[in-house]
C-alpha cells in the first residue's frame, strides 16, 4: 500500500470540523483509493459513483431538501446509514455537479459525514450555480511527489529526516546516501508518480510494464479531451502532444507559432486553460519582476507548459530512453526532464512557480515566493552548474533584495555566499508555510 500525504490531511480535516471535503485532481492519481481507505475508519461507508452508477444522477435530480436527498440515497444503497458513524462518498461528481451545490444542505442536516471527489473538476464545475462556501473544504491532489515515491520503494523515514536535516542546516549529505538518492531520482524520472505505475514498479521492477500503464493513462487523457471538450479537442490534443518537444527547445517556452504560424494566444487560451483545469498540464507563467507578490507581475501569454507527471513525460519520448535516463546517459538532454520534475514538486507542495526572462539580465528557470521571500531557482543537469549568468545578474542587481538563490544540480550540497548548490532531489523540501499570524488584535483603547 502506498502511503500518501493526503491520507493524513483527510484524517486531520475530519477531526477538526464538520464540513464536507472535496478532493480535486487529474485522473488516475489515487483520489478514490485514499478516500476508500479513510472510509474504513467509519462503521459504515457509502460510495455513490456517478459514472459506474449513472442511474444515481436521475435519482438525485430534482431533490428539494436534505431529507429528500437522504431518502433517495437510502433507496440506492444496501449499506446502513448510521447517524454520526457513516461517511458518504460522492465520486465522479463532475458528472452531476449539482451534488456539490446540494452538499451544504446535507452538512447542515448533520446526521452523516461527506466527502466528494472527481476528475476534470476544474472543467466540470466552472458553471456551478453556487459553491457551498462555509460548508465544504477543497484540497488539490497530485501524483506522488518524490518523498512519497522513495517511501513507497522502501526508503525509511530516518534517511529522509537525515536528508531534511542536511537541507535545513545546509550541510553535505553522506556520499553513499547521496549516490543512492541520485539513482532513485533518475528512477523517479522514468516511473513518475502515477500510483498504478509506481505500484507496478514495486511489484515487478519491470519498466516495460510500467510504460504500458503510462501509455494507457496518456490514451485516457486524450479520450477525456475528446469527450469533455469536443469543440476544441483538436487544439487541446495538439498542444498536449507538443509538450515534450517544446520543453526540449532552447528556452523551453511554449511557442504558439509551432501550432500555427498565424496562431494567437487569444484563440488558444481556452485550450491551455482546459489542460490546466483538467490537471494534465502545468503552465508556468513569466514574471516581469522578481518582487512580492509575484502574481501581480505575471504574463498570461508567456509561459512554459510542463507535464503533470514526469513519468508520463518520459513515456512520450522515444522508446528505450527510460534505461538511458536511469543510467544517466550523458548524451541525453536532462534539462527539460529535470525542470519538469522540479515544477511538479513545487506545485504538489502548494507553491506557485513562475519563470523570469529579461533581455538584459537573462532567464531564470523558476522564481517562487516562500515565507514572504522571493527565491530564484536554477536547475542544472550538467557539470558546469556553478556557471549561471542570469542568476548572478539578478542576485547582483541592487534593485531586488534577494536573500538566497538555489541551484539544483547533480552534486552534493554546498553553499557559496548567497548561492545554495543543492542536489536535485532536495526540491522535495521546498514547502509552503503559512506566514499569516494565528491571532492579531488591534488595540482600540485610545479610541474608546
Amino acid at each position: 500500500m502506498l502511503e500518501r500525504k493526503i491520507d493524513s490531511y483527510i484524517r486531520s480535516y475530519y477531526e477538526t470540523n464538520r464540513n464536507a471535503l472535496l478532493i480535486t485532481g487529474a485522473r488516475q492519481i489515487g483520489k478514490t483509493y485514499s478516500i476508500r481507505e479513510f472510509g474504513k475508519t467509519f462503521k459504515s461507508f457509502v460510495e455513490i459513483n456517478f459514472i459506474e452508477n449513472p442511474n444515481a444522477v436521475s435519482v438525485f435530480k430534482g431533490a428539494k431538501s436534505s431529507s429528500d436527498i437522504l431518502l433517495r440515497l437510502s433507496a440506492i444503497t444496501t449499506k446502513p446509514l448510521i447517524k454520526g458513524e457513516t461517511l458518504i462518498f460522492f465520486d465522479e461528481v463532475q458528472v452531476y455537479p449539482e451534488i456539490v451545490t446540494d452538499i451544504k444542505f446535507l452538512v447542515d442536516e448533520g446526521s452523516y459525514r461527506y466527502i466528494l471527489s472527481g476528475s476534470l473538476l476544474g472543467v466540470g464545475l466552472k458553471d456551478l450555480r453556487s459553491e457551498p462556501v462555509g460548508y465544504m473544504g477543497v484540497k488539490d491532489m497530485y501524483p506522488l511527489d518524490f518523498e512519497e515515491f522513495i517511501s513507497g520503494v522502501g526508503i525509511n523515514k530516518q534517511i529522509i529526516e537525515s536528508l531534511r536535516h542536511s537541507w535545513e542546516n545546509r550541510t553535505p549529505v553522506d556520499d553513499f546516501i547521496h549516490s543512492k538518492m541520485m539513482e532513485l531520482f533518475r528512477l523517479y524520472l522514468v516511473v513518475g508518480g502515477m500510483p498504478a505505475a509506481v505500484s507496478k514498479y514495486i511489484e515487478s521492477n519491470n519498466l516495460q510494464e510500467v510504460m504500458v500503464i503510462q501509455q494507457d493513462i496518456i490514451r485516457l487523457y486524450k479520450r477525456d479531451i475528446a469527450q469533455y471538450d469536443p469543440k476544441n479537442k483538436l487544439n487541446i490534443e495538439e498542444i498536449f502532444n507538443l509538450i515534450p518537444s517544446e520543453l526540449n527547445a532552447k528556452n523551453k517556452r511554449f511557442i504558439l507559432k509551432r501550432l500555427n504560424k498565424h496562431a494567437k494566444y487569444e484563440r488558444y487560451q481556452n485550450s491551455f486553460l482546459w489542460l490546466k483545469n483538467a490537471g494534465v498540464a502545468l503552465p508556468i507563467y513569466n514574471i516581469e519582476e522578481p518582487k512580492v507578490p509575484l502574481l501581480l507581475s505575471h504574463s498570461r501569454s508567456l509561459f512554459k507548459l510542463f507535464q503533470s507527471d514526469i513519468g508520463l513525460l518520459a513515456a512520450q519520448y522515444a522508446e528505450g530512453i527510460q534505461l538511458r535516463i536511469i543510467k544517466g546517459d550523458k548524451d541525453i538532454n536532462f534539462g527539460s526532464i529535470y525542470e519538469n520534475a522540479v515544477a511538479q514538486e513545487l506545485v504538489a507542495h502548494g507553491i506557485e512557480p513562475y519563470y523570469y526572462n529579461n533581455k538584459k539580465r537573462g532567464e531564470l528557470d523558476f522564481v517562487i515566493e516562500l515565507g514572504g521571500r522571493i527565491i530564484p531557482i536554477e536547475v542544472k543537469s550538467g557539470k558546469d552548474y556553478d556557471v549561471h549568468r542570469a542568476l548572478s545578474n539578478i542576485m547582483d542587481c541592487g534593485e531586488y533584495i534577494l536573500p538566497e538563490a538555489i541551484v539544483f544540480n547533480n552534486d552534493n550540497l554546498s553553499v557559496e555566499g548567497k548561492f545554495t548548490y543543492a542536489p536535485i532531489y532536495m526540491a522535495m523540501f521546498l514547502e509552503k508555510s503559512c506566514a499569516a499570524p494565528e491571532f492579531y488584535k488591534v488595540d482600540l483603547s485610545g479610541l474608546m
